[in-house]
């Protein structure tokens, strides 16, 4: 009887199989299984208790998980909205210069190259009541005689954390659209000028039709990181105050590690994840339609 040999390929993907499962599929399981318990990091034995879909009902009914998802959403949609803006215009920008565009792409990936942690720090600081850049500026122009507490009060706190989303990631939209930009062929707007259409009219119907796949993969990808926003709000304002900062994977965040309700946690951060998946589904709709659109779908 021969031995059994298995594949080459086999063989040289195991090692990453290994891997992949020790990190990802592991502990995948691990807290897929643990959201259908009580568990609690300050008691393991409740681990290995079964109660079905406690955890996901009492998600679902709670009003603190649908507030954050409210402002999830609140601040998923208005930064987007503004970084796609924003990179439109700096895109548009950049496509004009002739001398030095080069310099100014890499300028521009500046912002990505910042972690999470770091551009936390830094608009915790920027927008500091005593000693933050934004006070003392407006305070030096006499736009104001008193510091404004932008991390206290909750909607200012909200602004302060949207701004430090905006300036983080307003250059994925640019370098993207840029790169869109740099695809759109010169013929057919070549043609509009000639049949005496205006910019915007040779923008709209034209330029902007052949840059929306790559609006919308901007669109897919920075949903998925607002949608799991945790580090900037974590640092700037721990969710305060009073909550009306608080996110989901805040609100998960503390769950899990402070009130040590892990089971729970997990729940929540499952129903998070197929939120999450529903908008990445729905932007990838709109991406397959422009390409159709292009006659570039496959």
């Amino acid at each position: 009887m021969s031995r059994f040999r298995p594949p080459v390929w086999f063989v040289l993907l195991l090692p990453a199989i290994i891997i992949l499962a020790a990190v990802v599929l592991i502990p995948l399981i691990l807290s897929f299984y643990s959201s259908f318990t009580p568990y609690k990091l300050t008691r393991p034995d409740t681990l290995y208790k079964w109660i079905g879909t406690f955890n996901y009902e009492k998600a679902i009914k709670s009003t603190h998980f649908w507030a954050a998802f409210g402002r999830t959403v609140l601040l998923l949609t208005i930064a987007l909205n503004l970084e796609m803006l924003m990179g439109l215009g700096l895109a548009l920008l950049v496509n004009k210069v002739t001398y030095g565009q080069r310099a100014l792409r890499t300028i521009m990936m500046f912002p990505m190259m910042f972690s999470p942690v770091l551009v936390g720090f830094q608009f915790k600081f920027i927008f500091n009541d005593n000693v933050g850049l934004v006070n003392n500026a407006l305070q030096s122009l006499g736009l104001t005689d008193k510091a404004i507490p932008w991390l206290v009060d909750g909607q200012l706190a909200f602004i302060a954390i949207l701004t430090a989303e905006m300036w983080s990631a307003t250059s994925v939209f640019a370098i993207l659209i840029l790169a869109g930009l740099f695809a759109v062929p010169r013929d057919p707007i070549e043609a509009a000028k000639v049949d005496g259409c205006t910019p915007w009219q040779s923008f709209r119907h034209i330029t902007l039709p052949y840059i929306m796949p790559f609006i919308y993969i901007a669109l897919a990808i920075r949903s998925l990181d607002v949608a799991r926003a945790y580090d900037i709000v974590q640092i700037m304002t721990n969710g305060g105050p009073a909550r009306r900062t608080e996110l989901l994977w805040t609100l998960i965040g503390r769950t899990g590690y402070i009130d040590a309700k892990m089971g729970y946690a997990n729940a929540m951060g499952y129903i998070s994840i197929f939120l999450a998946i529903f908008f990445t589904v729905y932007f990838f709709r709109k991406l397959n339609a422009a390409r159709s659109e292009l006659g570039m779908a496959g």
